[in-house]
């Protein structure tokens, strides 16, 4: 029986909208402003709050379809809660708007629930280790050389993070000459020690990501994200076996399903899930059961801070992406950032997440 001490009220959403402090730009998309849609839900005098980056129509199902089956339910029963939203969205459909709404309702649910059991979300979850590895992530296509440099050494050289990766695949994959020179030009700036990533977002053809690929190589890259599209778990396969680079995706995973085909076909080397996206902290930790169960790390996709917490529980976790945009704006939005100094950020001590959200600052992008 729900008591009063763990009875949910009904959930309240808010979309806000941040510039870019820079035009940014990947192999296939271009942007000028993020949104964040937020999710709190209350119980007990705590609040527990989870946010995913998508159009302010993830706001407008969660309120319209999500919400009414919160209320009332006791705050502890997660699982139960969590099956209930996925077979609610049936015939919306589960990837896409309902799966972020989902999301963010199910990060804030664990949040709310270490708040109230008093308990650090890591130590709720049952810590695996105490730090988690980062990997800076930015060098946007859009960016001039000044920019993409001043960004790798702060990286590299001013936080000593071992690991950066920049995006390649400009203009859908018809600027190659421009993006093997930008990784050449990273070599330089962040030198010999510091593993190299580039992340295409699925601009390449087949044969065109082997030879880039093979480039790739000679200036030492590690990790190749997205070389052809997620969707093509073939191309991913036949680029994975011409190699030695990982080969990597998984970021737009919604549902466990799509973690287990793109595992089975042996597509990646490692698997990228979203916490924001993919589920919550359920669907997370299901998803990176799944990858361990093949022989395969994870890789958290973005949104740091959503991540913090829950990876620190993954036994097969590689690294967290710290993502330029979403580290700037959770700085702004939120009490209690993280450090990533040194390659590693450690989950707060705190209750919860351990963030706090800054009312007042988010005011000032809030849209609707």
């Amino acid at each position: 029986m729900t008591t009063l001490l763990t009875k949910l009220h009904r959930p309240t959403v808010s979309v806000h909208t941040v510039p870019t402090d820079a035009p940014e730009a990947d192999g296939t998309l271009a942007w000028d402003s993020t949104t964040v849609v937020i999710a709190e839900v209350t119980a007990g005098g705590e609040t527990g709050t989870g946010w995913t980056y998508g159009p302010a129509a993830v706001a407008a199902f969660l309120d319209g379809q999500l919400a009414d089956l919160v209320e009332g339910r006791d705050a502890l029963d997660i699982p139960a809660l969590h099956t209930d939203l996925y077979r609610a969205v049936r015939n919306a459909g589960r990837p896409g708007v309902a799966a972020c709404a989902i999301s963010a309702l199910d990060l804030a649910l664990w949040d709310l629930k270490a708040r109230l059991l008093d308990l650090p979300l890591a130590r709720l979850l049952g810590a695996a280790g105490a730090e988690v590895p980062v990997y800076g992530s930015g060098g946007f296509t859009s960016y001039d050389g000044s920019r993409t440099a001043s960004q790798l050494h702060g990286w590299a050289h001013e936080q000593r993070i071992p690991r950066v990766k920049i995006k390649i695949g400009q203009d859908r994959g018809r600027s190659v000459e421009r993006d093997l020179a930008r990784v050449g030009a990273a070599r330089q700036v962040i030198g010999p020690e510091t593993e190299l990533y580039v992340d295409a977002n699925g601009a390449y053809t087949r044969k065109q990501a082997v030879r880039v690929g093979q480039a790739l190589t000679e200036q030492g890259v590690t990790w190749f994200e997205e070389p052809v599209s997620s969707d093509d778990l073939t191309g991913l396969r036949l680029v994975r076996d011409a190699l030695g680079c990982d080969v990597t995706a998984g970021e737009y995973g919604y549902d466990l399903p799509y973690f287990a085909r793109m595992v089975t076909a042996g597509a990646v080397d490692c698997l990228q899930v979203d916490v924001t996206r993919c589920g919550g902290v359920t669907e997370f930790l299901r998803a990176a059961a799944v990858a361990q169960a093949h022989g395969l790390e994870v890789s958290a996709h973005c949104a740091p801070h959503a991540h913090a917490a829950v990876v620190a529980a993954v036994p097969n976790l590689r690294h967290v992406e710290w993502f330029h945009d979403h580290v700037r704006i959770e700085s702004m939005l939120f009490e209690g950032t993280l450090d990533p100094h040194g390659g590693t950020i450690r989950p707060s001590d705190a209750p919860g997440h351990g963030l706090t959200l800054r009312r007042e600052k988010a005011a000032e992008y809030r849209v609707g």
